[in-house]
């Protein structure tokens, strides 16, 4: 089975080198950006603008190659791939929630973005917090760090 997937715009930030890219849009390194939507797209923005925040869903257009066990940037152990956010993933797709400013014509204005300079978008989908509340969660290996680094960068896991 073959899938394709076409990108419908592309991510614009201010992280033009991996190093300078944060690892989540929670990093206090995030920047502002624009997303550009390609012309035969812009029908679909219609309504866009009513929700606060997006997802943007886009590849990895710099991952080198996948894998299944990384070392995640803030743990020194090795974890499996669909344990972590890494982008060494069989199939390179990112997910990153962002603040929606703007939209003029086919050009968002975002903020909270964690994305490299020009990478490839797909698909955007609503944040819709009624949906995306769950109760219990419970967050694995991540529960012993998280929130013990918000400068960390990107680092080899992005290669």
């Amino acid at each position: 089975m073959e899938i394709i997937y076409q990108p419908i715009g592309l991510i614009y930030s201010p992280f033009k080198s991996l190093e300078d890219m944060p690892i989540q849009p929670t990093s206090e390194a995030i920047g502002s950006g624009t997303v550009e939507i390609f012309p035969q797209f812009i029908e679909g923005l219609k309504d866009l603008e009513g929700f606060s925040h997006i997802y943007l869903i886009y590849s990895f257009h710099k991952v080198l190659y996948p894998t299944l066990t990384v070392f995640p940037s803030l743990d020194m152990n090795p974890r499996g791939i669909f344990a972590t956010r890494a982008p060494s993933r069989p199939n390179p797709i990112g997910l990153s929630l962002v603040k929606l400013i703007r939209l003029e014509n086919n050009i968002i204005y975002v903020e909270q973005l964690d994305v490299l300079d020009r990478t490839p978008l797909l698909d955007i989908k609503p944040y819709i917090p009624g949906f995306e509340n769950p109760q219990n969660v419970k967050i694995g290996w991540l529960k012993q760090i998280l929130g013990t680094d918000r400068t960390h960068k990107s680092d080899e896991i992005f290669e």
